[in-house]
């Protein structure tokens, strides 16, 4: 029998028995987000909260989405920099 995903409390789903969670899908962001975001990123590398919170009102993202691509563009930032 296979098994059921089952809704935790904090939002995350589950396999029954397993422990693992299931992901959700990556996210795929518009040529008009990314163009937003980049240039963003060129102002400033970090966004305050309320920063955050408008550029993702205005994108139409969430506030998590917005704060994860700011991070690996700084991840991939500072690996091409370090590589010269």
């Amino acid at each position: 029998e296979p098994e059921k995903p089952l809704a935790e409390s904090n939002g995350d789903l589950r396999l029954s028995g397993k422990g693992k969670k299931l992901r959700k899908p990556r996210t795929i962001y518009s040529s008009l987000q990314l163009q937003a975001l980049n240039q963003r990123f060129q102002q400033t590398q970090y966004l305050a909260l309320p920063e955050r919170a408008e550029l993702a009102a205005q994108l139409g993202l969430t506030q998590t989405q917005v704060k994860i691509w700011f991070q690996n563009k700084r991840s991939k930032y500072k690996k091409i920099m370090k590589q010269g």
